[in-house]
This record gives C-alpha cells, sequence and structure tokens, in this order.
C-alpha cells in the first residue's frame, strides 16, 4: 500500500493545524522558569571583604530582601503555570503566543530585581521599585489572560469542571493584580510602602493554599 500522502496529513481532521504540542510548551516554559531562578541567585553579590564578612553581607540587605521577593513570586507563577498546564489538554497558536509574552516579562525579573535591589535606598529608589512593580504586574496580567483565553475555549480544557477551576484561578489572581497594581502607585508616592506591598502580596498567594487547608482542617473540626 502506498504512504499517505503529506497533504492529506495536513488536512486530517483529527489534527487541526491550529493545535500545537502541549510538551512542547510545558518544557520550554519550565526550561525558562528554571533559568529565570538560576539567575536571580547569580546576581546576588558576593562581599570581597578580610574582615567584617558579617556586617558586609548585612549591608548588602537590599539584595537579599529583592531576591527574596522575586524568589516567591517566580515560585508562584510557576506553581499557577503548572495548574493551567494541567487543566489543558491541547493547545493552539493563542496560547503558545500569550505563554511566550507571559516568559518575556518573567525573564526580565532578574534585571529589575538587580536593578530594585541596587537603588532600593537612593535617589533612583522610585524609579526603580516602579519598574520593578510594573515588570510583576505585566506578568501578572498575562499569565491571567492566558486563564481568560482557555476558559472560552473550552474544547482545549481537559473536561467541563476544568472550566470552573480556571475561573477560580482567575479571580484569584485577579486580587492579586489589583494589590499590585496598588504596590506601583504606592511606588509613585512612597517606595517603601510599595515593597512593603510587594511582599504582602508574594507571600500571601504563595501561602495561601496552606492557609485554605488550615481553615478547612479547623471547620472540619467543629
Amino acid at each position: 500500500m502506498a504512504a499517505p500522502d503529506e497533504s492529506t496529513k495536513r488536512s486530517d481532521p483529527g489534527h487541526p493545524p491550529h493545535i500545537l504540542p502541549t510538551d512542547r510548551l510545558n518544557a520550554f516554559a519550565d526550561g525558562v522558569f528554571a533559568i529565570v531562578i538560576t539567575l536571580l541567585v547569580l546576581e546576588l553579590p558576593v562581599p570581597e571583604v578580610a574582615d567584617g564578612l558579617l556586617w558586609a553581607l548585612l549591608e548588602q540587605w537590599p539584595d537579599f530582601l529583592a531576591y527574596i521577593i522575586s524568589f516567591v513570586f517566580i515560585g508562584g507563577f510557576w506553581i499557577t503555570h503548572a495548574a493551567i498546564t494541567r487543566l489543558t489538554e491541547q493547545e493552539d497558536q493563542v496560547t503558545f503566543r500569550l505563554t511566550l509574552i507571559t516568559l518575556f516579562f518573567i525573564s526580565l525579573i532578574p534585571f529589575s530585581t538587580s536593578l530594585m535591589a541596587t537603588h532600593l535606598t537612593g535617589s533612583g529608589s522610585r524609579l526603580s521599585v516602579l519598574l520593578y512593580g510594573l515588570n510583576l504586574l505585566i506578568a501578572s496580567i498575562m499569565l491571567s489572560g492566558i486563564m481568560r483565553y482557555l476558559a472560552r475555549r473550552r474544547e482545549l480544557l481537559v473536561d467541563d469542571l476544568a472550566e470552573e477551576d480556571v475561573d477560580d484561578m482567575e479571580r484569584k489572581r485577579r486580587s492579586g493584580i489589583i494589590f499590585n497594581a496598588i504596590g506601583v502607585l504606592l511606588a509613585l508616592l512612597f517606595p517603601p510602602l510599595a515593597v512593603a506591598a510587594y511582599i504582602g502580596v508574594a507571600f500571601f498567594f504563595f501561602l495561601q493554599p496552606l492557609l485554605y487547608k488550615r481553615i478547612i482542617r479547623r471547620s472540619l473540626k467543629t
């Protein structure tokens, strides 16, 4: 029997041309997250002093603070993206591009983190904290955009129940976007307060599932 013609393969209704392999996208995204986390820690400066190492480390508190905030944010982004891919059965041209744009802003986080850490206490604190907040805000908006698109394209999800999960995640992410936006506005007025807002948002959403589990356990006991 003759081999099937290439044009027949391309027109196979079981494999529409707009559907792209999910494993390629997920592997690429995981690789970017891993590289970004690695670059983040490589940006931490090592004090070059012969004496007073402890004091030199303490003087670098802006670098460590910025690192912690960014690590928690990136970890939260990765967890959310992993949850999205768990609910997604197929990817198309739009989800590929939305993910790439999201990863673009996530890949900028090591730079904006270093910028904020370097100028956190200087004259450029307002601009550096503002740019850092905008970086996190746009990355959050893009991640939410992926979820909103998937909620409208039910055929890309694993089942009908997945749509409810995506909607629930998008609502939670929306509140994070609002608080991030507040932090950006605070950066224009009082940068230290904006940094405090970034810390609060990062740790709240990172620890949110643990808090919910604890509340559920207490309600079951009572």
